[in-house]
């Protein structure tokens, strides 16, 4: 059965009002009287009225989207930060569309031609495992889209970021562990292309250096986040003839993976060796053996930050696109 979309010339022919009045009136324009409104509002629910994004697209040059690329919607993580980004597009009159990355660059940049081809008013967007060029989202703001990084922001690319003190919630976990006594400290960190990863060593390293602690490239693991890479370097860091006394991972997914790898072998996590994580997810909570803390970077938040300020660069439009903003979150050490 063929379905019949009910128009603006319909509803105004019904009430026989103007095409213009109807418009201005579902757009709750106070030009139009109160109950001129109510009643085509009342007509147009009752004939399953919905806008024509093509035709607002061509009267607004606008189609109130926003295209949101992310790695995977399944991670905890992701799915908080969404939650703050539907919450402020919604309430501002804006929907969201959500792309996967799968951690792959080829996915990545798929994704960003459909939002482009979409006509999207603006890209959120963390950047994928995979990726070390950012040519395709020099591309978007070429063809005048706005477009906001958050979490894993771009290395050396002016650009707009939204992203957490790292370096200092690396330096609080490794205080941390320091202050349990231990001193054979490793890192499992992501890829060596991400620029968190770069704060995330450079915050382990600073800490080490002030406690007067020996540190060793062995100790420092680079990961592509997959549970398969991570169990390869878990199974090294333990090969050692002194394998690390406690690990400070990349988020809680690492952290996982890795104390998987111990318990298959006898080790005690968080007693044999102890974990501190990124990221405090709420999973964490159900677990017998949680990491014994984690460095807390407020995902939900940090969605709110991106998506105001995303929406503010596309409500205020320029010849030109404005000055690039960075807005940095604290982190906070949170004991389980």
């Amino acid at each position: 059965m063929q379905r019949h979309q009910a128009t603006i010339k319909e509803i105004a022919l019904k009430l026989g009002v103007s095409i213009s009045t109807v418009s201005r009136a579902l757009q709750n324009n106070t030009r139009i009287g109160l109950r001129t409104r109510e009643r085509v509002w009342e007509l147009a629910k009752s004939m399953h009225y919905v806008p024509n994004p093509a035709a607002i697209f061509l009267k607004k040059n606008r189609t109130y989207t926003i295209g949101v690329l992310l790695p995977y919607l399944q991670e905890e993580f992701f799915s908080m930060a969404i939650s703050g980004i539907e919450d402020v597009a919604l309430e501002k009159g804006y929907n969201v569309v959500v792309s996967q990355s799968r951690d792959k660059f080829e996915r990545e940049e798929k994704a960003l031609k459909s939002f482009l081809s979409s006509r999207v008013d603006g890209v959120i967007a963390s950047v994928a495992a995979e990726t070390n060029n950012y040519s395709h989202f020099k591309e978007v703001e070429n063809f005048g889209t706005p477009l906001v990084f958050f979490d894993r922001v771009p290395r050396n690319l002016d650009a707009n970021k939204v992203r957490c003190s790292i370096t200092d919630g690396a330096f609080e976990a490794i205080e941390f562990l320091i202050n349990k006594g231990v001193k054979r400290i490793a890192l499992m960190n992501g890829p060596s292309n991400l620029e968190v990863c770069d704060e995330r060593l450079n915050g382990y390293l600073t800490a080490i250096k002030k406690f007067n602690l020996e540190t060793s490239p062995k100790y420092i693991k680079a990961t592509d986040l997959s549970k398969d890479d991570t169990v390869i370097k878990m199974e090294e860091l333990l090969a050692l003839d002194e394998p690390p006394e406690a690990i400070l991972t990349f988020n809680d997914y690492v952290a996982l993976y890795a104390m998987q790898v111990c318990k298959q072998k006898g080790i005690v996590p968080n007693k044999d060796i102890l974990f501190v994580s990124f990221a405090n997810l709420p999973m964490t909570f159900y677990l017998d053996n949680p990491p014994l803390a984690s460095v807390e970077q407020f995902a939900y938040n940090m969605g709110i930050k991106a998506t105001e300020l995303l929406i503010n660069i596309i409500e205020n439009p320029a010849e030109e696109m404005p000055p690039y903003e960075e807005v940095l979150m604290h982190t906070k050490l949170i004991v389980h």
